[in-house]
């Protein structure tokens, strides 16, 4: 008990004088930061932006350019919006459309992001060529300090670091995979760390099938990385191939100081060791104190008598994205429930159905919904930001995921016990209420996702001052290139040993041929000799006979 008393007081006492050191470390006061946020995803956005309101309230003059209109933001941020056109939104909305009609799995949204949805990754191009971009480059008084650029399949923006002179800092939405281990040097463990689409709890081991499925993701990532990196080089060229003064793009990938990434391993995992320069921020958009409510939304949560169901499905799809029968079974579920519903829901002129318990609303503040201890269940696509603010506010959810990382997401929430999965596309009336009933009046799905959000939030320090830190550390010491990994400055032979290999290979070969030639002469001398010597002395004795 001694022991463990001290341990307790050892670690009480470190988290103190960890937070001492956060806010006694030196200020960097007002310097000049910018965010680069050209994914058009909003749900991303609501994450980089949420970093960049951090370094506002901390005092430093922050500007901000996106292609749409942040959610989250702050008074003194100075923001430029270069919005898609009409024709690029339809574009984009077609695109989804087509994708919410095929099964989910990662093939089907990378099938989807290189085919309908390609302008998500060529459109982000066109806004640095923008003047209201370069503007802000050309104009000899600007002057940053350093840039923040949120990562979507679009790391030869790497090259702004070189461009305006300053530490490049990357923000996802996720926690580490590929192109993010690669930027910082952080160690790809193929056997013990599952990729975002192959669902493993903190504390299990991959069997072999996880981890022949890992193998193959991992594959799979890796060469969409290889056709990504030739993109990356045609768009670099592009952008500043003609600038004599700017560096080579194989130059510019070495300068990235550090990685902000959207993830808490300790609690949500996978267990894995990540070099310094990975900071994870998980949850860095979630509210110490949720934001009051707006009226109409806090008195139909309050006079939820039976509980009340937040239904989402994000930020990217929307009701027009899915078929109209699927929609009509959605709302009869939905309307036949004793309890209120909030229903995100963008045409508020053309709605489901009406419905007493259902409130539409075409933006929700989420966080703070989820915050209202009405809430009974969150039905969610199971994307990142939605999933983790979930669990901060221990609620169950009943996941209906589409894309990307969300199969994966929800396959976990599962696995742990925090809700149930059905599938979108194929989803009828009972099935739905029978897996909505099954959560509200089941007990068990609340005390695990309430005993998670415990370990989601026990941690030294919040996101949030974590970022300021960090920010704050490489602004010090000048991009903080002291800490970087040296796997950034290794190529692919030299980070995997394998001239080291080659050379014990080449080294056991060499003393394998010598062994062999030197025993054949050792054989020769002695067996060899002894065998002559006994041959003649046969001859000899035949002669006499």
């Amino acid at each position: 008990m001694a022991h463990q008393g001290r341990s307790i007081l050892t670690g009480t006492f470190a988290c103190l004088l960890l937070g001492f050191f956060v806010l006694q470390s030196p200020a960097v006061e007002g310097s000049n930061i910018l965010g680069v946020f050209t994914s058009h995803s909003p749900s991303h956005l609501i994450i980089h932006m949420s970093i960049m309101k951090a370094l506002a309230e901390e005092g430093h003059n922050v500007t901000v350019v996106s292609t749409a209109q942040p959610k989250v933001t702050h008074k003194s941020i100075k923001h430029i919006l270069i919005p898609l056109t009409a024709a690029e939104e339809k574009v984009i909305s077609d695109g989804m459309t087509a994708m919410a009609k095929e099964k989910p799995s990662m093939v089907t949204t990378m099938k989807s992001l290189f085919g309908s949805l390609s302008m998500l990754i060529y459109k982000q191009v066109d806004v640095l060529e923008d003047k209201r971009f370069t503007d802000l480059y050309k104009n000899k008084d600007n002057k940053f300090d350093a840039v923040v650029v949120g990562f979507f399949f679009n790391f030869y923006q790497v090259g702004l670091g070189a461009k305006f002179n300053c530490p490049l800092i990357l923000s996802w939405t996720g926690a580490p995979m590929v192109q993010i281990n690669d930027a910082v040097g952080n160690p790809e463990l193929v056997a013990t760390v599952p990729s975002m689409n192959v669902a493993v709890l903190p504390g299990q081991v991959m069997d072999f099938k996880k981890r022949l499925a890992n193998f193959g993701s991992s594959m799979f990532l890796r060469l969409l990385g290889f056709y990504l990196e030739v993109l990356n080089v045609q768009f670099y060229d592009r952008l500043w191939g003609k600038d004599p003064a700017m560096i080579s793009y194989e130059e510019a990938k070495k300068n990235v100081s550090l990685a902000f990434c959207n993830s808490h391993a300790i609690s949500e995992g996978p267990i894995r060791p990540n070099v310094p320069a990975v900071i994870e921020i998980g949850g860095i958009q979630i509210k110490d104190k949720p934001d009051p409510l707006p009226q109409d939304i806090k008195e139909f949560l309050d006079n939820a008598k039976h509980g009340a169901i937040l239904f989402s499905l994000g930020s990217n799809l929307k009701g027009d994205h899915i078929q109209p029968e699927l929609i009509g079974k959605i709302f009869e579920a939905l309307s036949s429930l004793k309890q209120n519903v909030i229903w995100k829901w963008d045409d508020l002129k053309n709605l489901p159905g009406k419905s007493a318990n259902i409130l539409y609303k075409k933006w929700l503040p989420q966080d703070d919904i989820l915050a209202h201890p009405n809430i009974k269940l969150f039905i969610t696509h199971a994307g990142k930001g939605g999933v983790a603010e979930s669990q901060y506010h221990g609620k169950p959810m009943l996941a209906l995921p589409v894309f990307a990382d969300q199969p994966g997401n929800a396959d976990k929430l599962v696995q742990a016990g925090y809700g149930l999965r059905i599938d979108l596309f194929t989803l009828e009336v009972d099935e739905f209420k029978g897996a909505i009933k099954e959560i509200v009046k089941n007990p068990s799905y609340t005390t695990k996702v309430q005993q998670f959000s415990k370990l989601y939030r026990d941690r030294p320090i919040s996101a949030r001052d974590s970022v300021i830190y960090w920010v704050n550390y490489v602004l010090r010491h000048h991009g903080a290139g002291h800490m970087q990994s040296p796997l950034v400055h290794m190529n692919f032979i030299a980070s995997h040993n394998l001239d080291v290999y080659l050379l014990l290979t080449a080294i056991v070969i060499v003393i394998a041929l010598i062994s062999t030639v030197v025993l054949k002469f050792f054989w020769r001398k002695c067996c060899g000799g002894k065998g002559k010597s006994q041959e003649t002395g046969q001859k000899a004795k035949v002669k006499k006979h």
